[in-house]
């Protein structure tokens, strides 16, 4: 059985849009795609008034050095959101099939489920934020096309272990296809599960250079998948998903110098992340860091409201997960600069220390 078999019929029978670019390469005067032939001010030699290549091969190849795979096993997209977007478009019949996810985990995943109309089948993970394989592969119906696994996982920081997204990938074959979100594994001591693929045409990885590659703002995501599978969605992708000032600045964090910058802040953030999970465990009135491997902490405190709106009063944004499943009394902070690590710690001891002047304050006029 191909895993394209599980894709959708009309998808693979699909004639795609074929783009100017795509049907034309190599020529010195481009007159075939309405395009202006004078480039913008400030172009810097970028050429924005010519479309950019679907799929930049420099850019490809760059990212399949990164990720130890061959360029016919990558996608390049805009972010992960549209590499998950893209699959579930693929492979989920609205009203028919299915997803299945480990809440609490990255929404994005449910959303463009709903969106396309497939159902969401959640397994949530262990009290201890693990992930159950048996209870996962338990709860896959025939009906579930896609299974989406975070790892380390958004917004709780725990890995998966290689060894469950291997059994996984074999149990789930001619069943469905494995999602293996790895947006944040460079922070963490696990190997990813690309060199995975070539054993199993059902596993398909995302990749970002939003997180560790200091490039959210810029939007590159990758898919590394089976080349079928890859070939697959790029029929259904936009024509120009990448433009040129993003391509560009890809390539220059992905040069030599680029990589050894890289580098230095994944270490920061690791060396952070350990500091911080120390200190904020000594702050009165937080029950439990959750351990991580990514580059935030999910911490859970007696009055998880109150602290948000303490930290946000002291300008700093925190990511309120209370809504999430088994996180009702959780925030993540994002891991900073040292300096703005230690700011936080400085708002939540001197949150503190007001309860407690209050607290007295009151006690005392009482006695009065």
């Amino acid at each position: 059985m191909s895993v394209l078999d599980l894709a959708r019929a009309d998808i693979r029978a699909l004639q795609p849009y074929s783009s100017a670019r795509m049907e034309a390469s190599g020529g010195r005067v481009m007159l075939n795609a309405n395009e202006s032939a004078w480039a913008p001010p400030g172009d810097h030699d970028l050429a924005c008034n010519r479309y950019p290549d679907p799929q930049p091969a420099a850019l490809v190849d760059a990212l399949a050095r990164l990720y130890g795979v061959r360029a016919s096993q990558v996608l390049v997209g805009r972010g992960s959101d549209e590499a998950i977007d893209l699959l579930v478009r693929a492979f989920c019949r609205a009203g028919q099939d299915a997803i299945a996810i480990q809440p609490p985990t990255f929404g994005m995943y449910a959303v463009s489920a709903r969106i396309q109309d497939a159902a969401v089948v959640t397994v949530p993970l262990a009290a201890d934020f693990t992930l159950d394989v048996d209870a996962l592969l338990a709860a896959v119906t025939p009906a579930v096309k896609l299974v989406f696994v975070c790892t380390p996982n958004n917004p709780t920081g725990q890995l998966v272990p290689l060894a469950d997204v291997e059994r996984l990938a074999q149990a789930l074959r001619d069943r469905a296809v494995l999602v293996v979100d790895e947006a944040y594994i460079e922070f963490s001591d696990a190997p990813g599960a690309a060199p995975l693929i070539d054993r199993f045409d059902n596993l398909a990885v995302l990749r970002t250079l939003s997180k560790a590659w200091a490039l959210a703002g810029v939007r590159i995501g990758t898919l590394l998948a089976n080349d079928e599978v890859i070939a697959l969605l790029k029929r259904i992708m936009a024509p120009y998903p990448l433009p040129r000032p993003c391509v560009a600045l890809a390539l220059e964090a992905l040069s030599e110098a680029g990589q050894v910058a890289a580098r230095a802040h994944i270490a920061t953030v690791r060396d952070e992340r350990e500091r911080m999970a120390l200190a904020l465990a000594q702050v009165p009135g937080v029950r439990q860091v959750l351990p991580s491997q990514a580059n935030f902490l999910a911490v859970r405190f007696d009055d998880a409201g109150a602290t948000y709106q303490r930290l946000l009063d002291a300008g700093i944004v925190v990511r309120d997960v209370r809504r999430y499943p088994q996180l009702g009394d959780a925030l993540r902070i994002t891991l900073g600069t040292p300096e703005e690590n230690d700011r936080v710690l400085e708002v939540l001891n001197n949150l503190v220390a007001d309860g407690r002047k209050r607290s007295d304050g009151t006690a005392m006029g009482a006695q009065a």
